[in-house]
């Protein structure tokens, strides 16, 4: 009988360069599981576990850990080795006492940047797309794969804005507009991990949208618009490594 559906494995040097795994020391690694965020932009939850925080010597130990479901995920148990986990997303750990939230880093890594408790009931999404729905009610579609649900109106909302979004509840708490004046960290490009304010935003021929961000102490990049995370408006609503 025939292979039906995916494969539940990968090998270590086919993984995607964001994974921070040696790829010749050990022959197989863990393979993502369909979940909010594609697999070249998301880590599973056992290499973070295991690899970057160092709770697990081994996939045994990692695997246990996770089953447990004393791993949170933007305030929820997650108990799939493989749940994918990208930026923005807050990842909790109650019996460490510790928390971090997902960030871009340069060289096409993710980093896990500590936080406090008062970051930890919110989460930063990105507007990808807008839909009508039934009854012209607006619905919201979100980078990690939420859809929020608009109780009226929905105009104010824009491609590539960014809701600040309670977590686990999915309340809208504060709306950054994507404009010039901005702050906003550079999620994707050769500039990924960089931090700065939006200067200008363009429309290049070819349908392209282009933007100009200032770093502080560094010259001005210019860069696709669909590569900025705006992160506030006035200063950030989140902690920024080396930021304000």
């Amino acid at each position: 009988m025939g292979k039906k559906g995916p494969t539940r494995h990968m090998k270590r040097e086919a993984s995607p360069r964001i994974w921070p795994i040696p790829r010749k020391r050990f022959v197989w690694a863990p393979r993502t599981s369909p979940g909010p965020h594609p697999i070249a932009e998301s880590i599973p939850l056992l290499i973070i576990i295991r690899d970057i925080l160092g709770y697990a010597e081994t996939g045994r130990e990692g695997r246990i850990i996770i089953k447990e479901g004393q791993i949170l995920v933007d305030g929820r148990a997650r108990r799939d080795i493989g749940f994918p986990v990208g930026i923005m997303d807050v990842i909790e750990i109650p019996k460490a006492g510790q928390a971090f939230r997902v960030l871009p880093a340069s060289r096409e890594r993710l980093r896990l940047h500590p936080i406090d408790e008062e970051e930890l009931g919110f989460k930063l999404c990105r507007i990808i797309g807008k839909t009508t729905v039934k009854g012209g009610r607006i619905q919201l579609n979100l980078h990690d794969g939420r859809n929020v649900l608009l109780e009226d109106g929905g105009r104010e909302y824009k491609l590539n804005d960014v809701i600040k979004l309670s977590i686990p509840d999915q309340e809208i708490l504060d709306h950054v507009r994507f404009e010039k004046g901005v702050r906003a960290l550079v999620v994707g490009g050769g500039s990924r991990g960089s931090y700065g304010s939006i200067v200008e935003i363009r429309n290049e021929p070819w349908k392209r949208r282009t933007a100009v961000l200032r770093m502080q102490g560094r010259e001005e990049i210019t860069t696709l618009a669909r590569y900025l995370f705006a992160v506030g408006s006035e200063k950030p609503l989140i902690s920024i490594p080396g930021g304000e």
